[in-house]
């Protein structure tokens, strides 16, 4: 895979046809102006297409336009548009602003985060191949790669990828990729990116280039807003849209974002495993969700700031993780990669804590103050999902890390008794006060 620029925080430098040191907030709301996909220069917001099937005024036309998508072509200027499933400029224009601000050469969107995690592992792996991943997932790609994978005769591995030597003595001959989400869900651990790559990089010195290992990063925690995993060494970047980069909760979505040598294969794979977003659900992602990402971002991360401290102080808490706290662990490591294309420290608004409980393996307190505020609390909301206006706390080892097993559950630092928190956008002091009820319900 080519060497990236590590120091390429410009968007300009990515974009063709903005002016010069053009700001990601800009960026996000003003677009191109004008994109191969369609020409929309007298929208002041852009329009969405809603046709399954496009007009071909010649065989010869429709020909080529097969031609280019078989070939990895279609994605390039001038698209020719035949059927939704294959290519449509709504999420085109999508598409294209994803993978200028990730950095990557392309992007490929899909009707959730999982089938885009299932393309970018999809693509890469064959039978008889090994997937190395950190001990903790989300629940559904744990289930994906124990699950299914090794039906069709695909291994893993789980280590801890926070030491690169535990990460180096997993890898064998039959590894094709290394996986992980940073900050992990839902313990919010670090994995140190430009650590994780340099072992890649030991391990394919000695591959040829048909079976070089690739790291692939879930950046749907820190968004490209708060953490750029190609320029810190990633090949692949995968996303839930569904979440904070969508915003709203009312859509979902999921995107593969990477090299141009893989652009054929994963529009091959969209196109035959048949997943593609809906272009009613890519334009309130590229319409609202993105113009607002950093606006949004950067309150929640203020709020959360706030509510981990006073987490932190709490006697009902047994434990507080968030990246923006200096107690975390990996602090240091928090503000060197999760930081701002202008270089601002960005640790996110997600929240992992524990509440103190006389077993921590029957969690009664956390029942306690969860149940609670599922029936009291104004401002949290007992809900799955994350990234949203409103802020939503669950309990992940009984909800959306249930998939995993009770051991490999506790293996990976999921606790009981521990809480997750999707920060929104209310008052630090509204969310605050609910949480301090809930708490209160504790023994």
């Amino acid at each position: 895979m080519p060497k990236r620029d590590k120091t390429n925080t410009d968007i300009s430098r990515r974009i063709r046809n903005i002016p010069p040191g053009t700001s990601l907030e800009s960026f996000l709301i003003h677009g191109r102006h004008f994109t191969e996909k369609w020409d929309f220069r007298h929208h002041i917001i852009p329009p969405q297409s809603s046709s399954v099937t496009y007009r071909l005024d010649r065989t010869e036309r429709g020909a080529k336009g097969f031609q280019e998508y078989a070939s990895g072509q279609a994605h390039k200027t001038h698209p020719i548009y035949i059927y939704d499933r294959l290519d449509e400029p709504t999420r085109g224009m999508l598409e294209d602003e994803l993978a200028g601000i990730e950095g990557g050469d392309f992007c490929v969107a899909f009707a959730t985060g999982m089938a885009a995690i299932a393309a970018a592992l999809g693509v890469v792996l064959k039978s008889g191949d090994r997937v190395v991943a950190h001990k903790t997932l989300y629940g559904c790609t744990y289930s994906l790669i124990t699950n299914w994978f090794p039906k069709l005769k695909i291994s893993h591995t789980l280590c801890d990828m926070r030491d690169p030597a535990a990460l180096a003595a997993a890898i064998d001959d039959s590894t094709r990729v290394l996986y992980l989400e940073t900050p992990v869900n839902p313990t919010l651990e670090l994995i140190d990116l430009e650590a994780v790559r340099k072992v890649a990089d030991r391990v394919n010195a000695k591959r040829p280039d048909d079976r070089q290992v690739l790291v692939i990063v879930d950046n749907t925690f820190a968004t490209p807003y708060c953490q750029r995993p190609i320029e810190l060494g990633a090949d692949i970047v995968v996303h839930s849209l569904t979440k904070n980069i969508g915003g709203y909760g009312t859509d979902m979505g999921g995107c593969v974002i990477g090299p141009h040598e893989l652009e054929g294969q994963v529009l091959l794979y969209r196109k035959d495993f048949g997943a593609a977003l809906a272009p009613k659900s890519a334009w309130p992602i590229l319409v609202y969700g993105l113009p607002t990402l950093p606006l949004r971002l950067r309150r929640q991360m203020q709020t959360a700031l706030e509510v981990a401290r006073f987490l932190h102080g709490h006697p009902k808490v047994a434990r507080v993780v968030y990246p923006g706290l200096e107690n975390h662990p990996q602090f240091a490591l928090a503000k060197r990669q999760m930081v701002t294309p202008e270089g601002e420290f960005a640790p996110g608004n997600m929240i992992y804590f524990e509440t103190v409980e006389k077993d921590p393996a029957q969690p009664h307190n956390n029942i306690k103050v969860v149940d609670w505020i599922a029936r009291k609390a104004y401002t949290l909301t007992l809900a799955v999902s994350l990234g949203q206006l409103r802020t939503l706390i669950e309990n992940p080892g009984a909800m959306t890390h249930a998939a995993v097993p009770e051991d490999k559950r506790r293996e990976g630092g999921i606790s009981p008794a521990g809480i997750r928190l999707s920060i929104g956008i209310e008052s630090a002091t509204d969310i605050i006060r609910d949480l301090e009820q809930g708490l209160a319900q504790a023994d």
